[in-house]
């Protein structure tokens, strides 16, 4: 079965052109389009749709509102950003809203193709060293925990080695890369992660890192509380 992609883009020839690419694909089929954000809650309501492609800066209501609205929703569709600069503080707060991820407008086609496949998988796709610059970046716009410990009381739901390969996946590390620091297999690596975002109620690990970062689990920087 295809995947059901829609494109919400305030510009038509942006639209045009990833429908293009995204046409040519025999597993994807574009089954909607909008012009901003309020369009796409309204058209989500009656089409049904696997895995959006949101711009962030668009007229009557901007990505990173219509994503957080989106992902409140029950069964809510997975939502790629895609954003005109790197590092974009919208795309900062389009993770937080709860998007699998974002890529510049600008990526390979190969690339987003790449991408919508791994976000419709329940994957995230923002790479780890990409996670580490944008988390460095914008710290400082995260709340102070007023002490070394974290207050979030769902990180006590988790045993001793979760919490360590979670403190890995904050910071940056791949599941090849976290089972070779632990000596553990890939497979076990990625059964504790699903088990973390279970815990955590988190939908990828893009929000596990999001959270490590908030409750003081992990310093811009890549270091960790002890």
């Amino acid at each position: 079965m295809a995947i059901r992609l829609m494109l919400v883009d305030d510009q038509v020839l942006l639209r045009t052109g990833f429908r293009m690419v995204l046409a040519a694909q025999p597993d994807m089929e574009v089954v909607a389009e909008a012009g901003d954000g309020a369009e796409a809650l309204q058209v989500l309501r009656s089409t049904p749709v696997d895995v959006v492609l949101m711009d962030v800066r668009m007229p009557k209501l901007d990505g990173v509102e219509a994503t957080r609205r989106i992902c409140a929703e029950p069964d809510a569709p997975r939502v790629l950003i895609l954003t005109t600069f790197d590092l974009d503080e919208y795309a900062f707060s389009g993770l937080k809203a709860g998007a699998s991820g974002f890529m510049l407008k600008d990526v390979p086609p190969g690339e987003l193709l790449a991408a919508i496949r791994a976000v419709h998988s329940g994957d995230a796709v923002v790479a780890p060293s990409t996670t580490r610059r944008l988390l460095d970046r914008f710290s400082p716009m995260l709340p102070a925990t007023g002490g070394r410990q974290p207050r979030h009381k769902a990180l006590e739901r988790l045993t001793e080695r979760e919490r360590e390969v979670m403190l890995l996946v904050a910071q940056g590390l791949s599941n090849g890369e976290i089972a070779a620091r632990l000596v553990l297999s890939e497979a076990t690596v990625k059964t504790h992660v699903g088990r973390i975002l279970t815990k955590l109620e988190l939908r990828d690990r893009v929000q596990v890192v999001v959270l490590a970062y908030e409750t003081g689990l992990v310093r811009a920087g890549g270091g960790t509380f002890s």
